[in-house]
């Protein structure tokens, strides 16, 4: 079993040293192979996913992703932001669905933004579009106005864009996914005012004639994201577009008592994967040792149980995550009175102590 292991910037390297740590104390085959991507691979390669880095991913069977992106990189010209590199290896890998799991731990239930109450035993699964909505959309760009109400001005536009067939394949997983949990589906989108989400509407609609099984209801983004910090336990699979999807999952990380705990999927029709934390490159608190590794452990572990079959040692990292946070350790975006603040390093030498 191949992994490519891209940490990327900021604090990527750190979260994937301790993600890899775990992997190599489950004795499992697996052959890792390291590339640079984002501000690394662009200070080194002038592209922030170098052709080597492509092909290393794309000839692997996953691929273990911590974070790009960095203030410094902002004035360059948007394709060569290392941010692109996501986006290219979701594109030419055709990862087109991306599940976001919030799972509020019963011992972080005071760590989290809401009352206990609310969050107690939160368990959501965000399964967001990948590679449609306005972030993939033609045409692009910036022009001087001709009409509308500044003519002369300067403008700039994107353009949101679905096809029925890429959204029959989200809803799809969707309700597959909600089969084998609460079998409800919640389709978010904009219907009273865009047309690309009136059609995403019907389709899910029609859609949804095929799992009689699971109950599906449509709610409004903004309707969405008000009932999210309102009552997030009446959502259980959630199924939205592209923007819509990378804002509420998001949003549902704090329920979770931070977004250092949540991993994510991105997969193909081949169940090839790239996993990564929902989070960011952080380069504030980068080279520090302070930063939660555990999104990117968990994520290493969706990856055992999506894209190499091996369920067990996935439940294994999973229940060693549960341990160690019983046992009160903390990094500090999860810190409380009454418990034990630990470093990055830490934290993941208590995983790997917790499964052996």
């Amino acid at each position: 079993m191949k992994i490519a292991v891209l940490p990327g910037d900021g604090i990527g390297t750190e979260i994937v040293a301790e993600a890899v740590k775990v992997l190599k104390v489950l004795d499992l085959d697996l052959t890792l192979e390291t590339a640079l991507v984002g501000g690394a691979a662009f200070e080194a390669h002038g592209h922030p996913l170098p052709e080597s880095t492509l092909k290393l991913a794309m000839d692997s069977d996953a691929v273990l992703f911590g974070a790009v992106g960095d203030w410094k990189y902002d004035t360059l010209d948007r394709p060569l932001r290392p941010e692109q590199a996501i986006l290219g290896l979701r594109k030419n890998m055709g990862l087109f669905a991306n599940f976001r799991p919030a799972i509020c731990y019963k011992q972080l239930t005071d760590a989290s933004s809401l009352k206990p109450e609310l969050v107690a035993g939160l368990d959501i699964l965000i399964i967001r579009e990948l590679t449609g909505d306005i972030y993939f959309g033609q045409p692009r760009g910036r022009r001087i106005a001709t009409d509308g109400h500044f003519p002369g001005s300067e403008e700039a536009f994107d353009t949101m864009r679905y096809s029925r067939p890429e959204i029959e394949r989200i809803a799809h997983v969707a309700f597959q996914a909600a089969q084998k949990r609460s079998k409800r589906v919640t389709s978010v989108d904009k219907a009273n005012v865009l047309e690309t989400f009136q059609l995403w509407k019907d389709v899910l609609t029609e859609i949804g004639l095929q799992y009689p099984d699971v109950a599906l209801d449509h709610m409004y983004v903004d309707n969405a994201a008000m009932q999210l910090v309102k009552a997030p336990k009446k959502f259980d699979v959630v199924v939205t577009g592209n923007m819509f999807g990378d804002i509420l999952s998001d949003a549902a990380a704090m329920l979770t008592g931070s977004i250092g705990m949540l991993p994510s999927a991105s997969l193909n029709a081949k169940n090839q994967g790239l996993y990564e934390p929902s989070h960011g490159s952080a380069p504030d608190i980068a080279g520090k040792g302070v930063a939660n590794p555990l999104a990117t452990i968990l994520s290493a572990a969706m990856m055992l149980r999506f894209s190499l079959n091996q369920p067990e040692a996935a439940a294994r990292i999973e229940a060693a995550v549960d341990a160690v946070l019983s046992q009160g350790l903390r990094t500090p975006d999860i810190y409380s009175a009454g418990t034990t603040k630990v470093g990055t390093s830490e934290m993941g030498d208590a995983v790997v102590k917790a499964l052996a």
